[in-house]
């Protein structure tokens, strides 16, 4: 496969991203709503069938290894969509039959769940690893803004529509619309991906031993420095990123007393804040002409620093009060937030061809894992840790600006990383050479 794919082409996978997302958001969002307020569940329920689909994308490495053997990707995406469509059908399904049965409307939910996540790491997985080998390199900025933006997108449109068509609401009308959108979703992916991957001239997933199984696929993978070193980047920098989300509007409802309607808008704020991020790397990292190396110091170890100086800001926030400028501390937060995000993509798409040949699937699976997983604990960490400081320490402020305080931490760490990350970046991994010519030979 050649690299150069234009704007248009982009844009075809960017839908992919889109189709991907407006199913997550039913599931994640909808569905969470349904049970928690009309069928009166435990908001815990909603949360453990979320984190099992984040936990469920350990299996993206598997996934990855199953495109790199025939070195096609396009099945692989379509095929996840598919599983990822009918797990949110399942789901909704499962939604329905709570009403009435609750113990076997749940267990239908975990199985579906499961196809979720498993849905999600196939075709999330291939998607990146056909977007880094399709797109030219001075283009992948602007790729990685370009489809998570659309994937952003997806979640916009699907809320607002699905929202409308949604009321008078009933069980059988959600299964009907669910299906509706991950009918949608598996047309436009089909239509998008058409013919834009060429079949390779033949299979090189082999050696003298005959077809390389997936162990040593990942033990190859995994001897790699390089791929060790950003999978531990992605995890600590996503598990600061993710930690905010459940943290921050009840911060400001509880120590600066905003309304439910004015936490709503700052977290709004922040969400513009990171389509500004992502926007300026992708017309910065275009622009410059950059290399890997100095692309990675520049927007990654950058947008890290800037998100944990912010995020100490708001460890003092509380105790300054009212002369804090909040609102500009959460969008400044969110413009480094969004640049580090998509920066971060976009090495992971540089990063994912070195190393041993004919491993660029399995080695963005485990970074996809590492995201996935990173992103299940977030959530809980942060929100348990809020519980556990105040109930320590007696004082809700104290709580949230100690979490604040380690998140910033944590990308302090990030950026230790990413500095030795940018300095390999150009350099080949001493450690793969030896499978990597291997695997050449054969």
């Amino acid at each position: 496969m050649s690299a150069g794919l234009g704007w248009w082409g982009i844009v075809r996978l960017g839908l992919v991203q889109t189709s991907l997302g407006s199913i997550v958001v039913l599931t994640t969002s909808t569905l969470n709503r349904v049970m928690v307020v009309e069928l009166a569940l435990p908001a815990m329920l909603p949360g453990i069938l979320v984190a099992i689909h984040y936990f469920v994308q350990i299996s993206r490495p598997r996934f990855g290894h199953g495109s790199d053997k025939g070195q096609r990707r396009t099945p692989w995406i379509i095929g996840g969509m598919a599983l990822l469509g009918a797990g949110a059908i399942a789901a909704s399904v499962a939604t329905a039959w709570m009403a009435t049965s609750p113990a076997a409307g749940i267990a239908l939910a975990l199985v579906a769940f499961v196809m979720i996540g498993m849905g999600v790491g196939a075709s999330g997985t291939c998607l990146l690893v056909l977007l880094a080998a399709k797109v030219a390199p001075e283009r992948r900025a602007a790729a990685a803004s370009i489809t998570w933006i659309m994937m952003i997108l997806g979640f916009a449109v699907t809320a607002g529509t699905v929202g409308a068509v949604l009321d008078p609401f009933t069980y059988a009308r959600l299964v009907v619309i669910t299906a509706v959108v991950a009918g949608i979703a598996l047309t436009v992916t089909v239509l998008s991906l058409w013919r834009l991957e060429t079949r390779p001239a033949a299979a090189p997933a082999y050696d003298s031993r005959g077809n390389i199984g997936f162990r040593r696929a990942l033990a190859d993978v995994l001897a790699e420095k390089h791929t060790r070193h950003f999978a531990l980047f992605v995890f600590i920098s996503m598990l600061a990123y993710s930690a905010q989300d459940l943290v921050l509007e009840p911060f400001a409802g509880a120590i600066f007393a905003l309304t439910p309607g004015q936490s709503t808008q700052l977290g709004g704020l922040q969400h513009a804040g990171v389509l500004v991020g992502m926007l300026m790397v992708a017309f910065l990292g275009t622009r410059a002409g950059l290399s890997r190396q100095r692309f990675m110091r520049t927007f990654v170890v950058g947008g890290c620093i800037g998100s944990a100086t912010l995020l100490m800001g708001l460890a003092i926030a509380g105790f300054v009060g009212s002369d804090w400028p909040l609102y500009g501390n959460v969008f400044l937060l969110g413009i480094a937030n969004g640049a580090f995000a998509v920066a971060a993509i976009s090495a992971m798409m540089g990063l994912v061809s070195q190393g041993t040949a004919k491993r660029d699937g399995v080695r963005m699976g485990i970074w996809g894992a590492a995201q996935a997983i990173a992103f299940g604990l977030g959530g809980i960490l942060g929100t348990s840790a809020v519980d556990l400081i105040r109930w320590l320490t007696g004082s809700v402020l104290n709580a949230y600006s100690l979490v604040f305080v380690a998140q910033g931490l944590l990308f302090a760490a990030a950026v230790v990383l990413a500095l030795r990350l940018s300095s390999r970046a150009e350099q080949p991994d001493a450690a793969s050479a030896e499978p990597a010519l291997r695997a050449e030979a054969t």
